[in-house]
C-alpha cells in the first residue's frame, strides 16, 4: 500500500490505500459528538499492537482534502499514536451521500445515542432537502419513528446534556416532552436525577402534574393514560402464563420492544408434545 503523493486515480475508488492523516477532515454530518476516552485509548493500544484491521470510508474533496464519511475513532486514535498515515477506501459520493452513509453506518453500529440520532437524522433533513416520510425510506425505518426521533430535539440543549449524563432513557426525555413550561421540564428533570426516577414512575409524576393542571382531559394525559393501561395488559399476560407453568402447562413468553410497538409471543405447546414426550421417556423396569 504505497501513500497517495498525486491526485488518485479513478481505478483507486473502492480499494483500500494509504492516506497521511494531515489530508483527512471530519464529516460534518457526523453523528456521533461523544467519544470516551478510555476507550479511544483502549482503540489506540488495540491498533498499536495489532495494527487498523479495518480502513476508515473517506471521499475525496480535491487534490489533497478527504471528507471523513465513517470512522472517526479509528482516525482519532490513530492520530493519538502519531501514525503519519491510514488505510482508507475513497468512495465517489458526494455530500449528502456521505451523509447518509455515515449515518447508516453508526446505526447499523448502535453505538450513538438517541439524541445523535436526532440529530443525525434532522443534518441528512436538511442536506438532502428531503422530508420525514423520504428520510425514513432511506433509512428503513417508519415515518412515525423517524418523527419521534426528531421531537427529541424539542428539548434544549442543556436539558439533553443533563439526560445523556445521567443516563436517562429515551422514553425518560420524550415524557419531558409532553411538559409545555420549559421552567417545569428543568424541575420535573432535577426531581427524576435526584430522585432516580424511573420510566414508569416518571410517566407517572408526569401524569399527575398534567391531571393536577388540566384535569383529566387533553391528549397528553390520554396518551399516559394508555401506556399505563399498556403496562396493565402486560402484567395480566405475565400472570397468566405463570398460572399456567404452575399447572404444569410449559407456557413460554418472549417480550420485544421497539419505538412503535411491544410484541409479546406466548408459546403454549399442544396436546400432542405432551403426548410425544411422554412416548420418549424411556421406561421404568
Amino acid at each position: 500500500m504505497s501513500i497517495i503523493s498525486k491526485e488518485p486515480k479513478i481505478k483507486n475508488y473502492g480499494k483500500i490505500v494509504s492516506l497521511p492523516v494531515d489530508w483527512i477532515f471530519p464529516n460534518p454530518a457526523q453523528p456521533r459528538r461523544l467519544f470516551g476516552q478510555e476507550e479511544l485509548a483502549e482503540l489506540a493500544l488495540s491498533i498499536a499492537e495489532n495494527g487498523l484491521l479495518q480502513p476508515i470510508l473517506v471521499r475525496r474533496v480535491s487534490e489533497k482534502r478527504f471528507q471523513l464519511i465513517s470512522g472517526e475513532r479509528r482516525l482519532m486514535a490513530v492520530r493519538s499514536l502519531d501514525m503519519k498515515s491510514i488505510a482508507a477506501i475513497i468512495y465517489d459520493v458526494e455530500s449528502g451521500e456521505s451523509a447518509t452513509m455515515a449515518l447508516v453506518e453508526n446505526i447499523h453500529r448502535k453505538n450513538l445515542s438517541f439524541f445523535e440520532e436526532a440529530r443525525a437524522i434532522s443534518n441528512l433533513i436538511n442536506i438532502w432537502g428531503i422530508s420525514q416520510e423520504e428520510a425514513a425510506k432511506k433509512l428503513g425505518r417508519s415515518q412515525s419513528a423517524v418523527a419521534n426521533k426528531l421531537r427529541l430535539l424539542k428539548l434544549p440543549d442543556e436539558m439533553r446534556v443533563k439526560i445523556e449524563k445521567n443516563g436517562l432513557t429515551e422514553r425518560h426525555a420524550r415524557a419531558l416532552l409532553c411538559l409545555d413550561d420549559h421552567n417545569l421540564r428543568k424541575e420535573v428533570l432535577e426531581r427524576i436525577i435526584n430522585q432516580r426516577l424511573n420510566v414508569a414512575q416518571t410517566e407517572q409524576y408526569i401524569k399527575k402534574l398534567l391531571e393536577n393542571a388540566n384535569g383529566r382531559s387533553g391528549s397528553v394525559a390520554t396518551y399516559l393514560c394508555v401506556v399505563k393501561d399498556v403496562r396493565l395488559f402486560v402484567n395480566t399476560i405475565n400472570k397468566a402464563v405463570d398460572t399456567m407453568l404452575c399447572s404444569g402447562i410449559n407456557a413460554e413468553s418472549i417480550t420485544n420492544e421497539n419505538d412503535e410497538f411491544i410484541e409479546y409471543i406466548v408459546k403454549i405447546p399442544k396436546a400432542q408434545v405432551y403426548k410425544r414426550r411422554d412416548s420418549e421417556k424411556p421406561a421404568v423396569v
